[in-house]
């Protein structure tokens, strides 16, 4: 226990398994976490006056429960024995040999195939925030740097499992930041310029980090230093698989807030069991593959030149369906090589695993040979580039068994014919059959005992069995080991001595697989640059092939990618909605054209479940498939390029740090008015439905006139059902008019999903809500309210009222400084909203305004 407490001294903030014998123990507050997390036996034991909880699994169970403690968010520090306890009469030595957090493990248990496992770093400078993202399971190292919306954007694509932060920052990460990922706090004292960049430089043999384009990246290359330092903390040691380091380029990508990222379910959903567009588009066989879509969905191109070259290649693929299916049957055959390779860098690989790199680098070779056939010069750059690796599946071929296990210590390991003298000793060992087999025919020959039999068990190893009916034929020099009921059983000095020799082999054998094995591997790692980038090429094809058969599937069409500020897409549909959709029943698909010219912002007008927030999220769906070089769901689609993506769509509170539905709508609208560019696309929905009537409808009425007069004339469609914002195209002539057309029978609405000009005069709330079964009493009540509100509050007032207040010049006769003002805030602050009734809240409003009445007069 002084050992074990030592040891735990070092490792405060992890769980320590401590190796005893062949369990896994752990102690104190570590047993009681374990044993709730793991669901195994608390118990506890005695050391001295104290009563120490226990809780602990067998050594060849850690596979089995190490995943399980870290997807529970533990920090796993591994203490095993460092000594053979038969070599020692003394305490047996031991010392962690790995430290597995959430961030940093390679266990495939714990591993997701289709997703990274990212680290993250972030350190806060004065003007804006670092991060760098690792993933040791794959070798991927990233780094950036921005303000906080574009750091917190990055955190929620990238959804690292583990974020390192400094220990004088913590108060400001929570604050700045949803408090929803596993964190560590680092030393201060790590997050310096000149030590990160020195560990860089050192790590990647490097002078200088401008080859790898992060030179400038402060704060970026401190956050990636901090990374760094972790893992060798971690004992995480052998890295040659982090062989550059890559900066994330903002400029290079669409931009899309946190909100846009939520709103448009891209890869996650807060609702249960539903289906995201990278469930739907993800066709990718490979695992690779889908981590590499997964990144393109979250980064979609601006680049003109590179989007057409995916889209070519795409096309390529469709048209030539023969080409793209033999490709996928290759692809099935190849394993996850990133992190094969990756194993062979850490050398926790086995010898099974290589042996499936082995056969993946085949694999490949079918489809290089395929991509260098092509008269498509794009595809076979990509074949070129292809390292084919014929030594290295000649090596590996030469030197395993082809049916090598996972574990070395089961032998078989290294194929016959490779190394002389392990086949020697195989000889010895696997050919003792035959010796035996003679010996025991020699002794019945000599003795004349006709059923002496030959046998081995753990307690004697060999021996000789002999009947009662033949004992007294046992020559003298046999020594008797073992009484049984109906025999006895001996053992010769000739038997002993073969014993020791196969006994001596069968170590000697699996001592030398080991080193051939470890000898392999360290050669192996020359190629993991090499492999790295194979992987890299295979991902790619892998994502445009899944988007040929995607779009052959699914009827997608091949975009036009332009230089122009419109938008045109004819036919469009919802890519996830329509696959969700009854066998029977057809997508109702729709048309939208966008300019800066003539038809700027689209006022969508209709009822309530109608389809119009779907209308929205589809526009943006199909501009960001086409963006990340996928077909369409369109039957045409032209396409100006687009730098931002902006939506408001759905309603979400955030209750928990204290924002209601429109407090959240709000800051999400204040950030898109904030950001826009002449190549943004605005997608708005139902802005304002969160407070009162006229309130709702004054800001939705300026937040549209802003837009319109903005300088950058960011393409807007806004879903709204407040029918006063169709007298804008009135005032406004860049703002057009459209409504989702139903069709009305008597007291039954059909909706016909189909986009219209004009604006629609109805909502048919009282309709929808017949249709989700409200009492008929309630029904017929609420059309008897809205009967009577709509002769008191007629909409062509309010509209009359709000085109004269967009007439008047703004009024300002307050001086900001005024004591009025003081006076009239105060009032207003010191009102209990809580308690206050209707009648007071109306005598105290009456009170403000004829403070204010008489100051203006």
């Amino acid at each position: 226990m002084n050992q074990y407490n030592a040891i735990k001294r070092k490792y405060p903030d992890a769980l320590l398994l401590f190796r005893v014998g062949d369990f896994y123990e752990t102690f104190g507050e570590d047993a009681v976490r374990t044993a709730r997390i793991l669901n195994i036996v608390l118990t506890n034991r005695n050391n001295g006056s104290e009563r120490t909880e226990l809780a602990g699994f067998p050594h060849h169970s850690l596979n089995t429960y190490l995943p399980k403690l870290v997807k529970a968010g533990e920090r796993v520090a591994i203490c095993d024995q460092l000594e053979d306890p038969k070599q020692t009469k003394t305490i047996v030595k031991r010392g962690v040999t790995e430290l597995v957090t959430p961030g940093v493990a390679m266990n495939d248990e714990v591993l997701q195939s289709k997703s990274n496992n990212f680290l993250a770093a972030l350190h806060f400078s004065k003007n804006n925030i670092g991060i760098s993202f690792l993933d040791v399971s794959t070798g991927e190292f990233l780094s950036s740097q921005g303000k906080i919306d574009y750091i917190d954007k990055l955190l929620r694509n990238f959804n690292p499992s583990e974020v390192l932060v400094a220990k004088k920052d913590k108060h400001l990460f929570k604050e700045r930041f949803v408090d929803e990922f596993h964190t560590f706090y680092l030393e201060d004292w790590l997050f310096k310029y000149d030590y990160a960049e020195d560990s860089l430089n050192n790590h990647f043999g490097t002078t200088s980090l401008k080859g790898f384009g992060i030179e400038d990246l402060e704060a970026g290359i401190i956050a990636s230093g901090a990374i760094l330092h972790y893992l060798n903390e971690t004992r995480h040691e052998k890295l040659q698989h982090l062989t550059h380091i890559s900066r994330i380029a903002e400029d290079a990508y669409v931009w899309m807030d946190k909100f846009t990222i939520r709103n448009l379910e891209l890869y996650a959903s807060t609702a249960v069991g539903a289906v995201t567009l990278l469930d739907v588009i993800d066709k990718s066989i490979s695992p690779m593959g889908s981590r590499m879509l997964k990144r393109w969905l979250a980064f979609p191109l601006k680049n003109k030149i590179q989007i057409e070259q995916r889209h070519e290649i795409v096309d390529y693929f469709f048209k030539n369906p023969n080409l793209q299916q033999n490709i996928q049957l290759q692809l099935k055959k190849i394993s996850d090589l990133e992190r094969l390779i990756s194993k062979v860098a850490t050398q926790k690989i086995s010898p099974r695993e290589v042996n499936q790199l082995k056969d993946s680098l085949a694999a490949i070779l079918p489809i290089k040979k395929a991509l260098l056939q092509t008269d498509l010069e794009s595809l076979r750059v990509i074949g070129e580039n292809i390292n084919s690796c014929d030594l290295l599946q000649e090596k590996i071929q030469l030197a395993l068994h082809e049916d090598a296990p996972v574990n070395m210590n089961k032998g078989q390991v290294i194929a016959k014919g490779f190394h002389e003298e392990l086949d020697e000793l195989r000889s010895i060992a696997f050919s003792g059959k035959d010796y035996l087999d003679e010996m025991v025919n020699r002794e019945i020959e000599a003795t004349g005992i006709s059923s002496l039999k030959i046998g081995n068990n753990n307690v004697f190893g060999y021996y000789l069995e002999v009947r009662n009916t033949h004992k007294d034929k046992v020559p003298q020099e046999w020594i008797r080991k073992q009484t049984l009921v109906s025999a006895e059983r001996y053992i010769t000095e000739e038997l002993k001595t073969y014993e020791a020799k196969i006994l001596g082999a069968e170590e000697k054998i699996q001592q030398l697989e080991q080193e051939l094995f470890q000898k392999l591997v360290l050669w192996l790692s020359d190629y993991i640059e090499v492999i790295q980038q194979n992987a890299q090429r295979i991902a790619k094809i892998d994502v445009l092939c899944g988007f040929a058969e995607l779009a052959r599937i699914e009827n997608y069409t091949k975009p036009n990618i332009n230089d122009s500020f419109g938008l045109n897409i004819e036919d469009g549909r919802h890519p996830v909605i329509e696959k969700q959709l009854p066998a029977d029943e057809a997508y109702v698909s729709n048309s939208i054209y966008l300019d800066r010219e003539e038809q700027q912002i689209i006022m969508v007008t209709g009822p309530n479940m109608s389809g119009k927030s779907a209308l929205l999220r589809q526009t943006a769906l199909i501009v960001l498939l086409a963006q990340m070089g996928c077909f369409v769901p369109a039957k045409s689609a032209e396409i100006g390029i687009v730098d931002k993506l902006f939506t408001r769509v759905g309603a979400s509170d955030n209750i928990s740090m204290g924002e209601s539905t429109f407090m959240v709508e709000m800051n999400e609208t204040a950030s898109i008015l904030n950001n826009i560019s002449e190549r943004s696309l605005v997608l708005l929905d139902e802005i304002g439905r969160g407070t009162s009537t006229y309130d709702g409808i004054s800001i939705a009425w300026a937040i549209s006139e802003y837009l319109h007069e903005h300088p950058a004339r960011a393409k807007t469609l806004f879903a709204t059902h407040y029918h006063e914002l169709n007298e804008m195209t009135e005032k406004f002539p860049r703002i057009k008019n459209f409504n989702v057309s139903i069709k009305q029978l008597k007291d039954q609405v059909l909706f016909l999903r189909k986009l219209v000009p004009g604006g629609s005069q109805h909502s048919f709330g009282i309709h929808v809500a017949k249709m989700a079964g409200m009492p008929q009493h309630v029904i017929n009540r609420a059309n008897k309210i809205l009967e009577k509100l709509e002769k008191s509050h007629s909409s062509e007032e309010l509209a009359g009222k709000l085109n004269q207040a967009a007439n008047q010049p703004q009024l300002s006769f307050f001086n900001l400084d005024d004591p009025l003002l003081e006076q009239v805030r105060d009032e207003i602050i010191d009102l209990d909203i809580d308690t206050l009734t209707p009648v007071e809240a109306l005598m105290k409003l009456n009170e403000i305004k004829r403070m204010l009445v008489k100051k203006k007069n």
